[in-house]
C-alpha cells in the first residue's frame, strides 16, 4: 500500500537507500566480529558478492569507521586481499555517570576500548542539579580533549543515573538518592547529542555487549539498589519504562518504614545507609563502599555481620525475581561489586533455599568483570552500537 506521505514514484529510491544502509550494518558488523578479515571473507559471511562488499568498504573507509592493516593471510591462491579493521581514530562514544559519591567520563572508540577517562569521588547527595552537570560538563571537557588529542571524534554522548528515566523525554523523573525529581535535561552537551538512561540497564548492556548471556538479572547497587532485566538480549522495560527497582522490593514486609512509603523493603536491609549503620560505621560522604570494602577485608566482625545480613536479603529478594523469570544467570555489579566476597555467601545461600522448582547452580550467580565501570562503559557503548547497527545514518558521524 502506498505510503501518504511519499510519492510512489519516490519509492524505488528510497528502498534502495535503505538496503544499502543494512548492507552497510552486515559489513561492519562483520570486520567488528571477525577482524581483521578480507574483502572476500566479508563476502563470505555476509553473503553478499563481492563487488558488493568492496564498494561497502569504500564508503566506510570514507567515513572513517574501516581501515586496512595489510595483506590478510588466507589459504586461497593467488594475491592475498588487505585486512579490514575497526578504525582506531574517527567516530567515537561518550559515557557519562552522575552517581551517589562520584562523576564519571569517558570515551571508547569503534571497538569499545576506554581510551580517554576520568573519576572523581564527590557527595552528589542532595546537591543542587546545576552544580553537578556544571561539574560533570567540566570532567567531560578534559575526557574529550584527550580523546581528540589521540584522532577520536566523539559524536554522541549518554548519561548513566541511578534513578528512573524517561529516556524519550530525556528526563530524570525521580532519583531519589540524589534528590532530583522531573528535571530534563538539555538535548546536547559540548555540542554532542545527549540521552540519558538508569544506570543499572546500562551496566547489564555493557556486559551484553562484552558477551555476555542473554537472559539475565542484573544488579547495580550502592546508596540505592536497582536491576536490569534482560530477556533474549533485550532490555526489559516495563509498560512504562520504570521496571527494575529491586530495592523496593519488601523482604520482611513488617519491617522498617522506607523512603518510597512502604515498609520493609530490600534497600533497609542492604543499601549503603543501612549497611554503615548495621556495621557501626560512620564514614565520609564520597565512595563509601571503597571504604566500606577496606573494612570487611580487616575482618572487622560488626562490619562483617551487616554484609552477611545485606547478602542474605538480597538473596531473598532475588529468589523472587529468579522464580518468576527463569534467567540464566544473575550478576552483581555496580559499586556493590566490590563488596562481593561478602555478599555473595548469603546470596547464595538464600538463592539455593528458595529457587526450588527450577534448576539453580551456584555458578549462575556472579559478580561483574566490569564492576563499578559498567553503567560508565554502557553509556559510551550506546553511541557506538548505534553507529555499528546504522553505519549509514548521517547524523551518527558527527561533523
Amino acid at each position: 500500500m502506498p505510503s501518504v506521505d511519499r510519492h510512489p514514484d519516490e519509492r524505488g529510491p528510497a528502498s534502495q537507500q535503505g538496503m544499502r544502509r543494512q548492507n552497510l550494518a552486515l559489513v561492519l558488523g562483520a570486520v567488528a566480529a571477525r577482524a581483521p578479515l578480507s574483502r572476500a571473507d566479508a563476502a563470505a559471511v555476509t553473503g553478499l558478492t563481492r563487488a558488493a562488499v568492496s564498494s561497502l568498504v569504500v564508503e566506510l573507509m570514507r567515513d572513517g569507521l574501516v581501515v586496512e592493516l595489510g595483506p590478510a593471510p588466507s589459504g586461497r591462491v593467488g594475491r592475498p586481499g588487505n585486512a579490514l579493521s575497526l578504525s582506531p581514530t574517527g567516530p567515537a562514544g561518550l559515557g557519562l555517570e552522575v552517581g551517589v559519591g562520584q562523576l564519571a567520563a569517558c570515551v571508547v572508540d569503534l571497538s569499545g576500548e576506554v581510551r580517554a577517562q576520568a573519576r572523581i569521588a564527590v557527595d552528589n547527595r542532595e546537591r543542587p542539579a546545576a552544580a553537578v552537570l556544571a561539574e560533570l560538563t567540566g570532567l567531560a571537557e578534559g575526557v574529550v580533549a584527550e580523546a581528540r588529542r589521540s584522532g577520536l571524534r566523539p559524536v554522541g554522548a549518554t548519561l548513566a543515573v541511578p534513578g528512573l528515566v524517561d529516556d524519550g523525554a530525556n528526563t530524570v523523573v525521580r532519583a531519589p538518592n540524589l534528590g532530583w525529581s522531573e528535571l530534563r535535561l538539555p538535548g546536547t552537551l559540548l555540542g554532542l547529542p545527549l540521552g540519558v538512561q538508569n544506570e543499572a540497564n546500562l551496566g547489564a548492556l555493557a556486559e551484553l555487549w562484552r558477551g555476555g548471556a542473554l537472559d539475565v538479572v542484573h544488579v547495580s547497587a550502592e546508596a540505592g539498589i536497582g536491576a536490569a532485566l534482560l530477556v533474549g538480549g533485550r532490555l526489559f522495560r516495563g509498560a512504562r519504562g520504570f521496571a527494575g527497582e529491586l530495592g523496593h522490593v519488601p523482604v520482611h514486609p513488617d519491617g522498617p518504614a522506607c523512603a518510597c512509603g512502604s515498609h520493609g523493603c530490600l534497600e533497609q536491609y542492604a543499601g549503603e545507609r543501612a549497611v554503615l549503620a548495621a556495621a557501626g560505621l560512620d564514614l565520609p560522604p564520597a565512595d563509601r563502599i571503597a571504604a566500606l570494602a577496606r573494612h570487611a577485608a580487616a575482618g572487622e566482625p560488626r562490619v562483617l555481620a551487616a554484609l552477611e545480613q545485606a547478602g542474605t536479603a538480597l538473596g531473598t529478594a532475588l529468589a523472587g525475581a529468579v522464580n518468576l523469570v527463569d534467567p540464566a544467570a544473575v550478576v552483581l555489579g555496580g559499586a556493590y561489586a566490590e563488596l562481593g566476597d561478602w555478599l555473595l555467601p548469603g546470596m547464595r545461600r538464600e538463592l539455593a533455599a528458595r529457587v526450588r522448582v527450577r534448576p539453580w547452580s551456584d555458578e549462575a550467580l556472579s559478580v561483574s568483570a566490569l564492576g563499578r565501570r559498567g553503567p560508565l562503559l554502557g553509556a559510551a557503548l550506546v553511541t557506538i552500537r548505534r553507529i555499528l547497527e546504522d553505519p549509514g545514518a548521517p547524523a551518527l558521524l558527527g561533523p
